[in-house]
């Protein structure tokens, strides 16, 4: 699996709605930086994720305009635009932001998730 394809793993994983798909993809060190919250354990991140698809059902998230700019032999970082939309009591909604996703490569020669900052636009 190349940097890429973990990045479109990552996005498929989330939008499977079950966190142990997302885990996969996950650096067992992985520290999220949410505009409201920063998470430094995986349990951490598990419980955000699950509250926001229990917030926004039906979510759909996507990465939009993905740019590389690092892309090395063990690590690569990129920036994207994220969209999603869902269902918010009922009514649909939706929105966008910017992320930041760092990626590192393990011993196994497997690519995982090891940051990621989201921000509004």
């Amino acid at each position: 699996m190349t940097y890429n394809n973990a990045l479109q793993t990552y996005i498929e994983a989330t939008n499977t709605h079950d966190f142990s798909q997302v885990r996969q993809i996950l650096h067992p060190d992985a520290v999220y930086w949410f505009s409201d919250k920063t998470c430094t354990t995986l349990v951490e991140i598990q419980a955000y994720f699950e509250n926001a698809w229990n917030v926004i059902k039906d979510e759909v998230y996507e990465a939009r305009d993905v740019t590389w700019i690092v892309s090395e032999k063990k690590s690569a970082t990129c920036l994207y635009t994220y969209h999603w939309q869902g269902y918010h009591k009922g009514k649909f909604a939706s929105g966008s932001g910017r992320a930041t996703n760092v990626f590192i490569r393990n011993e196994q020669g497997e690519w995982k998730l090891i940051h990621e900052h989201l921000s509004a636009l």
